[in-house]
């Protein structure tokens, strides 16, 4: 695959999942927005990429901060060709005692982002006729899991979103897809409890965990010519877990 020419944004690509995707992409050509809320981090993660990343600050919640990293984008780069839903946030605790701005944190980071990205990306890539989005749901919004109501039914909406977003946008020729992983092995389910780690890793038909990098070459695929017949489709990368 080469992604030479190609402007990609990857939210919430400072760390984790995130930045192992906006590494793949960096490596197989792109122009690359490292785009967080965190603009130092963002900066230095942009310099250690190195090439033509650059990074760029964005509470992916705020309309004008996400009108604001297309602009700059464009500016910088010329086009938007790809954008990754990435950015995501965990606040897992049983729903009877979930409190209120647990709920709305998790789905306004996840699914309102998601939305507001989405509508950005769509408008400058109607214009060009062209473009990319993926979105990083998880298997929970399939299958739900206890403990996680606001994180499943935010990954659960991505999906919905996803299906949506396609029907409006083929015509353009914008692909919209979603990558739904498994156990991946990051800091967040590092901080999962032993239980739970354990229960998930009992289900693996690949007994392993998975990483980062397997949800970076779903995500690449999506994103590439080869992919360009594919549209309104949820990929998991579960290691079996979800038919287990």
């Amino acid at each position: 695959m080469d992604f030479t020419k190609k402007t990609v944004i990857v939210t919430g690509s400072a760390r984790g999942i995130g930045r192992i995707v906006a590494e793949r992409f960096a490596s197989l050509g792109a122009n690359l927005v490292i785009s967080d809320v965190d603009q130092e981090q963002a900066e230095t993660v942009a310099g250690e990429i190195g090439g033509t990343a650059i990074g760029l600050k964005a509470n992916v919640t705020s309309s004008e901060d996400v009108e604001n990293l297309f602009e700059k984008t464009k500016k910088e780069f010329g086009q938007v060709d790809i954008v990754v839903n990435n950015a995501g946030i965990t606040r897992d605790t049983l729903l009877i005692r979930m409190h209120e701005k647990d709920w709305d944190m998790v789905l306004d980071i996840n699914l309102k982002g998601a939305f507001l990205v989405t509508k950005s990306a769509a408008k400058l890539m109607m214009k060009q006729r062209y473009g990319r989005i993926v979105n990083i749901s998880s298997v929970v919004g399939l299958t739900g899991n206890a403990g996680q109501a606001n994180y499943a039914a935010s990954k659960a909406g991505l999906i919905g979103l996803t299906k949506s977003t396609a029907k409006e946008l083929g015509a353009r020729n914008i692909t919209v897809n979603a990558v739904a992983p498994g156990f991946i092995a990051t800091d967040m389910t590092e901080n999962l409890p032993e239980e739970a780690k354990e229960m998930f890793l009992s289900k693996l038909l690949i007994k392993r965990a998975g990483t980062p990098e397997d949800i970076a070459s779903a995500v690449t695929f999506l994103s590439s010519d080869e992919a360009s017949y594919i549209t309104g489709q949820v990929l998991t990368v579960d290691g079996g877990l979800t038919i287990n």
